[in-house]
């Protein structure tokens, strides 16, 4: 990856064009600092600048999803008697998710990326991201086309991908994050692509980019964009539980004023699970599994219509204008699955699984990159908390001792002692799939899964974080 030199005069001239712009429209009236007087973006004053900006943009793929409170947990009835989701009112604030989940051709895209620049260099990188399609197997069915051709075939392509355990999906956030800005960076102009030369020591990263690296391509008078420029976009990631949960009731459309009129066991409005509009009555609002044996309905009137997966968009959206948030298939959150979470998780923002991190830094005081070019962090640790008392303990982890990496250095092995499904590698997913009953349709239901395991009905999808006020 370059910086463009070509450009870099043009993409100078448009900061300063824009920020007359902005200044004659009013949306940047500002011009000195009401608590200095010293003029902004003026060399005569020391330069401080301050850039345009609205609102934060929307990366490709995702939709708006408003915040609020909502009853987390909530479900008909607990058939299964877990009672791991006792109803608890929360508060979500606005972020972005993606409109589907993620599909076959989106992770295919991944792995072209991750061959073509790691190849021979890393190939374990390449194998590490492939997901499993052996989960299609099964002792006593005839599946072996599935496995064979539901990954790389493009009659699947618009199909989600599955056999992807929670790290491959959170791998793929992190390379989706470093696409998107890699692209918006060349849009305005200070990067332009550079397929050819591009390994695994050069390609881009935002964290590089944000630490300097490019520097010595800038023409004279060219600066780097920062992170104060709002150009580049946080971070794709994981919805947690509580945003999932939030998303797929889509309580928006079920609101008057301040009051919610209905209560939703499902994505859509009411409580039954087929379509009672005359054009689509009797159809099933999602794909899942209607009693035993029965997938797909009969032929001449399949209903729902698939008996595996489906292609992404096969259902209306719900009214966030999100497809799928019940069935099809079931979908990785972030959060570390504990029975009892609702009871003890924040009203604000509830999650579990932090590990509160801090960068590692050099003797120089710099920070350091690893092999793929992102910022090494390490956990927080007791020394930290004497002169930073705003850093804490993370709530969750315990690694037997409390300490993931004393535990390690003690050559615990940190999978084998476990003596119980439920631990610190074990995160929740949620949504119902195309083979499961419609109980785990409603979006307070829960399960969960060892995060280095995988099935042929857990998909997933990205979200990210609203910084500054929501889209107009």
């Amino acid at each position: 990856m370059k910086i463009i030199k070509s450009k870099a005069g043009k993409a100078k001239l448009s900061i300063v064009l824009s920020l007359l712009l902005f200044s004659s429209c009013g949306l940047f009236q500002q011009e000195t600092s009401q608590t200095t007087g010293w003029t902004y973006n003026d060399p005569e004053t020391g330069n401080f600048e301050v850039v345009p900006f609205q609102e934060q943009e929307t990366g490709p793929g995702l939709v708006f999803v408003e915040g609020g409170s909502y009853v987390m947990g909530r479900v008909q009835e607990d058939v299964m008697r877990d009672w791991n989701n006792i109803p608890r009112r929360v508060t979500v604030s606005s972020f972005f998710m993606d409109e589907t989940e993620i599909t076959n051709l989106d992770y295919l895209e991944y792995l072209h990326w991750t061959s073509r620049v790691y190849g021979d260099a890393a190939p374990e990188k390449y194998r590490n991201a492939l997901p499993d399609t052996l989960v299609w197997r099964d002792p006593l069915a005839y599946n072996e086309p599935y496995v064979e051709n539901y990954l790389r075939h493009p009659a699947f392509r618009d199909y989600p991908v599955v056999g992807v355990s929670w790290v491959q999906a959170s791998e793929y956030a992190k390379w989706r994050t470093d696409r998107v800005n890699e692209m918006l960076l060349v849009r305005e102009g200070y990067l332009e692509w550079n397929v050819e030369e591009q390994d695994m020591a050069t390609h881009f990263t935002t964290d590089r980019y944000l630490e300097g690296e490019y520097q010595d391509a800038l023409e004279e008078g060219m600066r780097r964009a920062r992170w104060e420029d709002g150009i580049m976009l946080p971070q794709y990631r994981l919805p947690t539980e509580a945003e999932w949960e939030y998303a797929a009731l889509g309580l928006i459309g079920a609101t008057e004023e301040e009051r919610i009129a209905n209560r939703r066991m499902y994505p859509w409005e009411g409580r039954h699970i087929r379509s009672d509009e005359r054009r689509t009555r009797g159809e099933f609002k999602a794909n899942f599994q209607r009693g035993p044996g029965d997938l797909s309905g009969i032929a001449g009137y399949p209903n729902p219509g698939g008996d595996i997966t489906m292609p992404v968009k096969s259902f209306q959206p719900n009214d966030f204008g999100l497809y799928n948030m019940a069935g099809n298939v079931n979908e990785w959150v972030q959060d570390v699955y504990r029975p009892l979470s609702h009871e003890t998780v924040a009203d604000f923002r509830p999650f579990r699984g932090n590990i509160f991190q801090t960068p590692d830094l050099d003797e120089d005081g710099n920070r350091q990159l690893d092999e793929d070019g992102r910022v090494i962090m390490r956990p927080v640790e007791e020394e930290d908390n004497e002169t930073r008392r705003n850093y804490h303990r993370a709530d969750y982890i315990s690694h037997r001792d409390g300490d993931e990496r004393s535990a390690i250095a003690e050559g615990v092995d940190v999978y084998a002692e476990n003596q119980t499904l439920i631990s610190d590698y074990v995160r929740v997913y949620k949504g119902g799939s195309w083979r499961d009953r419609v109980y785990w349709l409603s979006p307070g239901t829960r399960r969960f899964l060892h995060q280095e395991q995988a099935t042929n009905d857990i998909g997933f999808r990205c979200a990210m974080d609203l910084i500054g006020p929501k889209p107009n």
